[in-house]
Formats: structure tokens, sequence, C-alpha cells
């Protein structure tokens, strides 16, 4: 459907360590993923990319410490509960459970 990314800037060091995550979410039709892809996109960092799939909406992000990536999860998830919620309150049936996948890699 849509891939919502932040250009990285080009200046990370290619050969420094990278972790990796990616949250899935499912929601009820694409409709709804996708306007909740597009709530979350505006505050996605360099290190983000969020793209619907059919009813999901993944988002990977890639930082080079474990903190970083942790740090940038849980901010992302603060924001997708927001948009989900405002969703709800607009009366939107959108989202079914949701399953988070979490990945370390190492050059």
């Amino acid at each position: 459907m849509g891939d919502f990314s932040t250009e990285a800037d080009g200046d990370a060091d290619e050969n420094a360590p990278t972790r990796t995550a990616t949250v899935r979410t499912d929601h009820a039709t694409a409709t709804c993923a996708t306007r909740v892809a597009r709530a979350v996109a505006p505050d996605n960092t360099a290190s983000m990319t969020t793209r619907v799939v059919d009813d999901c909406v993944e988002t990977d992000v890639a930082r080079e410490t474990t903190g970083g990536l942790q740090a940038t999860v849980d901010d992302y998830l603060v924001n997708l509960g927001v948009a989900t919620a405002v969703l709800d309150a607009c009366g939107n049936q959108h989202s079914r459970p949701t399953t988070t996948t979490h990945h370390d890699t190492l050059p």
C-alpha cells in the first residue's frame, strides 16, 4: 500500500554494529492500517521505515546500540498507542492483537 520512510542522512558508519527490530501490527482493514501508518510516520527518525502490507503496519528500526533500539521502539510504541486510541475515539474499529518481533543483527 504505502511506504512511509524517512531518508537517512548518510552520516552513519557502515561498519557500525546494528541492532534491528520489526514491529508489526494487524488492523481490521488496509484503510485502518494506512491511517495508523500515516499517523506515526511524522515521528519516525531516520533509523525507521514504516510500510503498510495489506492490513498490517510494519515498522523497521535499526540502531547502533541495544539501548538506542529499546528507546526508539519504546517511543514508537507510545506513538502507536496514541494513533490507535485516536482512531478508536473517532469510532474506527481497527486493531487486532499486536505482534512485535525483535532481531539483533551484528555485521
